[in-house]
């Protein structure tokens, strides 16, 4: 029985996927050692200096066309280097990339913040917590209740919901919002605390 057709197969697969992986593709960040895989930022994002984001005939043309959010806004892609995600993200120096606009931008303005009161769960580094359950819009663990900002939804789409690693650091710039950094993948994405219990 000659079995290296099967053989051949099998490896010219698995060399597609390989080669497919190396490219990218998707936005966990999974090409590149120095983002995620387990990295927790020491501290949360300094405050923005305000500025405007480039226009899209400004970009670099691997950067490609910009995506529209949730509400309608145009999402920027934060693609730094080959192999980086297309979502805001952490380095493994602790540069925080994509939290840039400043207090003025109006995707994160909150007519009541604090609403629910402050999160008391523990902010930063020595603070890991396991996603328990939900989804974007309402997400729990050690029975605190938070949601993802409606225009950072597309920046959560590789959640794990019930298994990943979070740490919440307070956001600088955007009173009512703290910052939810995902370990696995390196990433992070605005969030509303909901309560507790």
């Amino acid at each position: 029985m000659n079995t290296a057709p099967a053989i051949l197969a099998v490896l010219l697969l698995s060399s597609a996927a390989s080669f497919a992986q190396d490219k990218g593709g998707d936005h966990r960040g999974e090409g590149s050692r120095d983002v995620g895989h387990g990295h927790i930022p020491s501290h949360g994002p300094p405050p923005a200096q305000a500025q405007q984001p480039a226009r899209p005939e400004q970009r670099a043309p691997e950067q490609g066309r910009p995506q529209e959010s949730a509400r309608g806004h145009e999402q920027r892609n934060y693609a730094d280097r080959p192999g980086h995600p297309e979502v805001p993200h952490v380095h493994s120096n602790d540069q925080w990339i994509g939290h840039d606009l400043g207090r003025n931008d109006p995707r994160y303005r909150i007519d009541h913040p604090w609403e629910h009161g402050r999160f008391t769960g523990g902010i930063g580094r020595g603070h890991v917590f396991r996603l328990g359950g939900g989804s974007r819009n309402r997400f729990w663990f050690s029975g605190f209740y938070f949601s993802v900002a409606p225009d950072d939804y597309n920046y959560t789409s590789d959640w794990l919901w019930d298994s990943d690693q979070i740490v919440i650091y307070d956001d600088p710039d955007h009173e009512g919002w703290y910052l939810a950094y995902n370990v696995r993948l390196g990433t992070y994405a605005h969030v509303l605390y909901l309560g507790n219990g």
